[in-house]
């Protein structure tokens, strides 16, 4: 099976590290749960990209999210349970990374988030970026959480368009 051209809004089957677990010292994530690509950046053959997950469990504390509607999530293949995207929470990694698995249905894609979603998400995330959000590298190369922030607002409104 091919990998997909990484694109932001792109929703992927991943095993989505928490920055929680990262500081535990795990190096794997413990399951797959959808995640929506919210950047790629361009770096030769292995473009670069951040997901963010997508969860049942609300938010809590600091965390920073988006409700999915529901027609999205039915229409993404999800189930009917209440789902966020968790914008201040990231993974990085060279696409195709090692993380990437296959869905319920064997695949690696859901689908693609609504474009004025996106745009919701990339605002949300670049506040959370501004704020000083690292992503949690799933690079071997990287340390644990990327030293570099995020594009900014600017890029990720580029992306949404």
């Amino acid at each position: 099976m091919d990998y997909p051209s990484p694109e932001p809004g792109l929703v992927i089957s991943y095993s989505y590290l928490w920055r929680n677990e990262a500081a535990a010292g795990q190096v794997e994530g413990t399951k797959p749960h959808p995640a929506a690509m919210i950047l790629v950046q361009e770096q030769g053959l292995k473009p670069l990209v951040t997901v963010v997950p997508i969860t049942h469990s609300a938010p809590s504390g600091s965390d920073v999210a988006i409700a999915i509607p529901p027609r999205l999530a039915a229409r993404l293949g999800l189930d009917a349970k209440p789902q966020w995207v968790i914008v201040s929470e990231a993974n990085q990694f060279h696409w195709p990374g090692f993380d990437i698995e296959p869905n319920k249905n064997g695949d690696y894609v859901y689908g693609f988030v609504a474009p004025e979603l996106l745009k919701q998400i990339a605002a949300k995330f670049a506040e959370c970026a501004e704020a000083g959000l690292k992503p949690v590298s799933r690079d071997d190369t990287q340390p644990a959480v990327a030293s570099a922030k995020p594009s900014s607002k600017q890029t990720l409104a580029a992306k949404t368009k």
